[in-house]
């Protein structure tokens, strides 16, 4: 499989901390890749370069080919790289479908008063209706987003992502706060966003849920890769057991 993203020897510091070290993985396409480490590892920060929130130090990152390191951050959404976050952030007094309306806003670029603008704004709807649907909150679509659960509320945040048509998706500990079922539903909701020819790039300290979902798996230890590879080969790594203090730490 081709590489959609790539991202070599990433370094970002802060002060005299070191939080992320000549970091370099890539990310294929249609592939569910999944970044894990101990608290402090550097995930969210790696995950805060990629997207634009932290300017790197040193290192490149390219997406599609053409780098986009050091964009701001709605540029590199405007190429089509989306994130979500790890606790759910709706416009509130908003119903279902006009918050994943607001995701669409990247796709747009007609003029507000021509007929293409109209008809754009057709298209948008009737895609929101179909991603509003592939959640699972189709039954929900008018309801404020008031009355959803907090699992209800993660769909909510996958669905708008989804409405932007991204080709890479950034997952911010998504099964985080859900019970087992809910969790189930965000990896089949993943696993669909992966057929669907959408890469994925995960975060989760939820190896339960984390190990059956990804093709493979990024390891990070002080902001450095100490492992790389598929499930099986990541789990039984001695670093990887090592750095999770352990057995019965690691998975």
């Amino acid at each position: 499989m081709t590489d959609i993203l790539e991202a070599r020897k990433l370094t970002k510091r802060f002060g005299g901390l070191t939080a992320v070290s000549e970091l370099s993985f890539a990310v294929r396409e249609r592939e569910i890749l999944g970044l894990i480490g101990p608290n402090g590892a550097g995930k969210s920060t790696t995950f805060n370069i990629i997207a634009g929130a932290y300017r790197a130090d040193s290192g490149e990152i390219s997406f599609l080919r053409e780098p986009i390191a050091g964009l701001p951050p709605h540029e590199i959404a405007r190429r089509g790289v989306m994130r979500t976050f790890q606790h759910n952030l709706p416009f509130e007094g908003m119903s279902v479908l006009e918050n994943v309306l607001v995701g669409a806003h990247t796709r747009f670029g007609g003029n507000l008063f021509s007929r293409k603008a109209a008809a754009e704004e057709r298209e948008q709807h009737a895609h929101a209706e179909r991603l509003v649907e592939f959640v699972g909150l189709g039954e929900l679509r008018y309801a404020s987003v008031d009355r959803l659960s907090f699992g209800q509320g993660r769909l909510l945040e996958i669905a708008r992502a989804l409405a932007g048509a991204p080709k890479l998706i950034l997952f911010d500990e998504p099964a985080a706060g859900l019970t087992r079922a809910e969790a189930q539903r965000i990896a089949t909701v993943i696993r669909g966003i992966a057929e669907r020819g959408i890469a994925v790039l995960l975060i989760e300290h939820d190896m339960h849920f984390l190990l059956p979902l990804a093709h493979r798996v990024v390891v990070l230890n002080f902001g450095a890769k100490i492992a790389e590879g598929t499930p099986d080969e990541v789990r039984s790594h001695p670093a990887v057991l090592d750095a999770y203090l352990g057995h019965a730490a690691a998975v």
